[in-house]
C-alpha cells in the first residue's frame, strides 16, 4: 500500500511538472552541467501517467499483490 501511495505521488508530479522532475534525478546522476533531450520530458509523463493508472489500480481493487493466497 505505501509503494502503490508513493508511486501516485511521484506518478502526479510527473505529470504536473516533468521538467522540474527530470531535472532533480538528472542532477543528482550527473555531475556538473547536463541537460535532458526534449523528448525526456514526454517520457517523464508517459511514465507519470502509467505510475498513476497502476496505483490507483491497486488501491481501489481494495488487494496488493502479496494478498493472493497461495495454492501450496
Amino acid at each position: 500500500m505505501l509503494l502503490r501511495a508513493a508511486a501516485l505521488a511521484l506518478g502526479i508530479a510527473e505529470l504536473l511538472a516533468p521538467r522540474r522532475i527530470t531535472d532533480l534525478w538528472v542532477g543528482l546522476a550527473t555531475r556538473g552541467e547536463a541537460e535532458a533531450k526534449s523528448w525526456v520530458y514526454t517520457a517523464a509523463r508517459i511514465e507519470g501517467a502509467l505510475l498513476v493508472l497502476w496505483a490507483l489500480k491497486g488501491l481501489t481493487s481494495g488487494a496488493s499483490d502479496t494478498d493472493t493466497p497461495s495454492d501450496s
